[in-house]
C-alpha cells in the first residue's frame, strides 16, 4: 500500500524542489549551518505541497485518467487509493508543508508556498486548459521555488539568475507540451493540447533556450558575481550549460515523452553532463578560490 502513495506522491519529482538551494548555493554559503538548515526545511515543505498539489489534480482528473493510455496506471485512478483515503492523506501532506514552513518562517514564504499552492489548484481546476496560461504557471512554479529558497535563507539572489530560471521552466514547459502534442495528439484528454501546434512550440522552445544560455553568461560575467567569487572563472561553465539544453533539446526531440524529470532520469548521458555541471561549480564556488 506505501507503494502506491509514494507513486502518487512523485517523490522522483522532488528534483525539482532543489531550486530552492540555488541561492545558498551560487552566493558561496552552502556550509553555513545558519543557512543550510532553513532551505532543507524549505525543501521538505515544497515537497509535501507539491505531492498534495499531484494529489488534489489526480483526484479530480480520475475519471478522465482512466481513459488515458498512460495515466490510468496511477494510482487514484487505478482504484489502487480511494478517493476518500487520497482526501484524508491530502489533508496530511499540507499540514506537514505548514509545519516545515513554520520552522524556516518567513512572512514572505508563507505568501510564496500560498501563492504555489492556489496557483496549482487553479491549475487543477481548469487553468490548464488555457494556452500559454498552463505553460505559466508551469513555469511560475520553478520561479517560486527559487524565491522561496532566497526568503527564508536571507540571500539576495542575482536579477540574471532569476531570468535564466525563468527562461528556462518556460523553456521546459513547451517542451513538454511539444510531446504530448506529438505522442498523443488527438487522443490527448486534454482539450488545450490540440490549441497548440509544432511551429509555435518549436520556435518558442529555441528562443527560450537561447535567452537561458544569454541571461546565465551574463549572470557569470556580471561586476557582482566576479566581485563575490573572485574572479570571472564562473563564465567557464556556460560551455557546460550549452551542451546541457542541446543535449536536452536531442532528447526531447527523440522518443521521450517530454516531461523534464522523466528525460532527465532517463538519460544518462544529459544526468551525466548536469552531474558534472554541478561539480564543476561547486569546486569554482569553493575550492578554487
Amino acid at each position: 500500500m506505501l507503494k502506491y502513495y509514494l507513486k502518487e506522491m512523485r517523490v522522483h519529482h522532488y528534483i525539482k524542489n532543489l531550486l530552492v538551494f540555488v541561492p545558498l548555493i551560487c552566493s558561496g554559503q552552502i556550509l553555513d549551518p545558519d543557512k543550510l538548515l532553513p532551505s532543507f526545511y524549505a525543501f521538505l515543505s515544497f515537497c509535501f505541497i507539491s505531492s498534495a498539489v499531484y494529489f488534489i489534480n489526480d483526484i479530480r482528473d480520475a475519471e478522465k485518467d482512466r481513459n488515458h493510455p498512460t495515466k490510468c496506471n496511477r494510482p487514484i485512478a487505478a482504484g489502487q487509493i480511494s478517493v476518500r483515503s487520497a482526501v484524508i492523506f491530502t489533508v496530511v501532506l499540507i499540514l506537514l508543508a505548514v509545519l516545515f514552513n513554520c520552522l524556516c518562517f518567513h512572512p514572505l514564504s508563507t505568501a510564496l508556498l500560498a501563492v504555489y499552492f492556489l496557483l496549482n489548484l487553479g491549475y487543477s481546476l481548469g487553468l490548464k486548459n488555457i494556452p500559454l496560461l498552463d505553460v505559466t504557471i508551469l513555469a511560475a512554479g520553478y520561479l517560486i521555488r527559487a524565491m522561496y529558497g532566497s526568503v527564508v535563507t536571507g540571500i539576495e539572489m542575482s536579477d540574471w539568475l532569476y531570468l535564466v530560471i525563468i527562461s528556462a521552466a518556460f523553456y521546459l514547459g513547451l517542451g513538454k507540451r511539444r510531446n504530448e502534442l506529438k505522442k498523443q495528439g488527438s487522443e490527448d484528454t486534454r482539450e488545450v493540447i490540440r490549441k497548440y501546434s509544432f511551429s509555435f512550440l518549436d520556435s518558442n522552445m529555441y528562443i527560450c533556450m537561447a535567452l537561458v544560455v544569454v541571461f546565465y553568461a551574463l549572470w557569470t560575467m556580471d561586476a557582482k558575481t566576479i566581485e563575490a567569487y573572485h574572479g570571472s572563472r564562473m563564465v567557464w561553465t556556460v560551455p557546460v550549460v550549452m551542451l546541457i539544453f542541446m543535449k536536452y533539446s536531442m532528447t526531447v526531440e527523440g522518443n521521450s515523452d517530454g516531461d523534464p524529470v522523466e528525460v532527465l532520469l532517463h538519460d544518462k548521458v544529459l544526468l551525466g553532463l548536469c552531474a558534472f555541471y554541478l561539480l564543476l561549480m561547486l569546486a569554482l564556488l569553493y575550492v578554487i578560490r
